[in-house]
């Protein structure tokens, strides 16, 4: 079984003032003690590198890609999981619902992947169970 990760997740897990720090932390090992594949696309990758770099620093971001990266499965995202996900952000005219999210929705659904280690409730309204 495979679990995709959220930029809500890796942000939890980096940021000691997060909220969620703590809950993300014993997630994090539980998900990597089960050698299951963590997957994440490279759209949350581009917003997590932004975001981390951004809040947390550049000594944080050399940490998410000497620590974190190095045990991710990486999906590419193709152009029909692009415009899936504009398609379903322009359909459902919501500001807080991102590409990146509509993106993520579609490559699980792609994969089969109904797992997600994230804080963001949009997986859940997506119907998606959420860890932790």
């Amino acid at each position: 079984m495979s679990t995709f990760i959220d930029t809500s997740a890796f942000l939890a897990i980096l940021g000691a003032d997060d909220l969620n720090h703590e809950k993300s932390k014993e997630a994090w090992k539980y998900l990597v003690g089960r050698k299951e594949a963590l997957v994440c696309s490279n759209y949350v990758l581009i917003e997590t590198f932004a975001l981390v770099q951004h809040r947390l620093g550049i000594e944080a971001v050399i940490t998410f890609q000497n620590d974190v990266f190095p045990i991710l499965t990486i999906e590419w995202v193709d152009e029909l999981s692009h415009l899936s996900g504009v398609a379903a952000v322009l359909a459902t005219r919501r500001k807080r619902l991102s590409l990146v999210d509509c993106v993520s929705f579609s490559v699980m659904r792609k994969l089969g992947i109904n797992v997600a280690f994230t804080f963001d409730r949009h997986f859940k309204e997506q119907g998606f169970r959420c860890i932790p």
